[in-house]
């Protein structure tokens, strides 16, 4: 299911977009859940990064799309943006947080419909590289290649990523499951390292990402056989 957030002040685009989703969800076949928040500094309170596309007015009352999305960003950097707008200049201005585009008033279903292709594309594409958490500060979304390596500690998983590290409950033995087709690899009971960021290994040490980890003796033929495996692998 595709969770999407709707953030318009006017209650009959609210409607029109709904309609819309509706339409587009009946004839593709696509399942989605869908929020509406009236202004831009309602989707803010308390904002969890649980959605795969908003839609965003960028004239709005009390907090317009733009500054809304500037502050989305600084939170979630992977949802998708697609600004609503009555002039397409405004709208430009969007690409600077990355927006997927966006769509002018009066919304026609066609123009509405491409932009959802294009968002549900770039989804499908995305999950094969994502996991989804639940960390001490709420439900994470993480994209992989940026986790560095996970820690076990004191019956506790740390994530260490590019973007700070997460603290969850957990096993390293589901979070191995999870990993391990993304070219992650123990180096001991306690480290689960992605070989995308080993930078070199020496003796029983590895860095990784400017952290050094032991490599314990029952794991490291393992590992080694797996670094050397995925290095070949990307030279290939």
């Amino acid at each position: 299911m595709i969770r999407i957030a709707v953030v318009e002040d006017e209650t009959s685009v609210q409607q029109m977009l709904k309609d819309y989703i509706d339409r587009f969800s009946g004839e593709n076949d696509v399942r989605f859940n869908v929020t509406v928040f009236a202004d831009g500094d309602e989707i803010l309170d308390e904002y969890k990064p649980e959605y795969d596309i908003i839609l965003l007015d960028i004239q709005m009352k009390r907090m317009d799309g733009l500054e809304a999305s500037r502050q989305i960003r600084r939170i979630d950097e992977d949802v998708i943006l697609i600004f609503i707008t009555h002039m397409a200049d405004f709208a430009i201005q969007g690409y600077a947080v990355d927006a997927m585009g966006f769509v002018v008033k009066p919304v026609s279903y066609f123009a509405f419909s491409e932009q959802l292709k294009k968002s549900i594309a770039r989804i499908d594409k995305r999950k094969k590289n994502y996991i989804t958490i639940r960390a001490d500060r709420g439900i994470a979304r993480l994209n992989t290649a940026k986790i560095y390596y996970v820690e076990s500690y004191s019956h506790r998983l740390i994530l260490h990523t590019e973007n700070g590290d997460y603290s969850m409950n957990g096993t390293m033995n589901a979070m191995e499951q999870q990993l391990v087709p993304h070219h992650f690899y123990r180096c001991n009971n306690c480290y689960l390292i992605n070989l995308a960021h080993v930078e070199k290994v020496k003796q029983n040490i590895v860095s990784v990402s400017g952290h050094e980890l032991q490599i314990s003796r029952p794991k490291r033929k393992g590992f080694m056989e797996a670094l050397t495996d995925y290095i070949g692998g990307m030279k290939r």
